[in-house]
């Protein structure tokens, strides 16, 4: 499984809260954490200054209480919480499969699973709503595809042929 991991595990960037105009940037790789920060500035002396950053061990960050105050302060309590969740080594295997192999687990589950997955996080949304997904439900619902279906598919969207095609109306499957 370690396998799965790149080396890059987590990247976020953003401006800080007000009233400071600074930028910032986190990134953990399976070795460190890496805080990156821009200061933007009207003043003369400011401009053109080389960013700060600040490289440190997982196990560093855990300790580090202002650091992760700054995190949670930019980014917010979530991000620090996945943040330190990483350090600590609480891998999500799952979110980190590609994308063909969960489109493979998901033509095993139910439609009304699917929809249950869609609210577990951002990345199974887009990936139980892409057309990937219904172009693989609608060709599992028809036992013998043809070259004319796949136009239509193509053409009205995977997820509307479905739903006008082979979803029965009687059912609150719907996503």
């Amino acid at each position: 499984m370690a396998s799965l991991l790149g080396q890059h595990l987590f990247e976020i960037s953003g401006q800080g809260p007000p009233p400071q105009k600074d930028f910032f940037q986190l990134l953990i790789t399976k070795d460190e954490v890496i805080w990156t920060s821009w200061e933007i500035s009207v003043r003369l002396d400011a401009r053109g200054a080389a960013p700060k950053e600040l490289k440190t061990s997982h196990s560093d960050f855990i300790h580090q209480k202002m650091l992760q105050q700054q995190v949670g302060s930019v980014f917010g309590e979530r991000i620090l919480e996945h943040t330190r969740s990483l350090c600590q080594g609480k891998f999500d295997y799952l979110e980190r499969l590609p994308d063909d192999i969960m489109l493979q687990i998901l033509s095993y589950l139910e439609l009304k699973d699917t929809t249950v997955l869609a609210q577990a996080s951002q990345r199974f949304r887009k990936l139980c709503n892409s057309e990937m997904f219904w172009e693989q439900t609608v060709r599992n619902c028809c036992a013998e595809f043809t070259c004319d279906m796949e136009g239509i598919g193509n053409c009205m969207g995977w997820r509307k042929m479905f739903f006008t095609f082979f979803h029965t109306s009687g059912s609150k499957e719907q996503q």
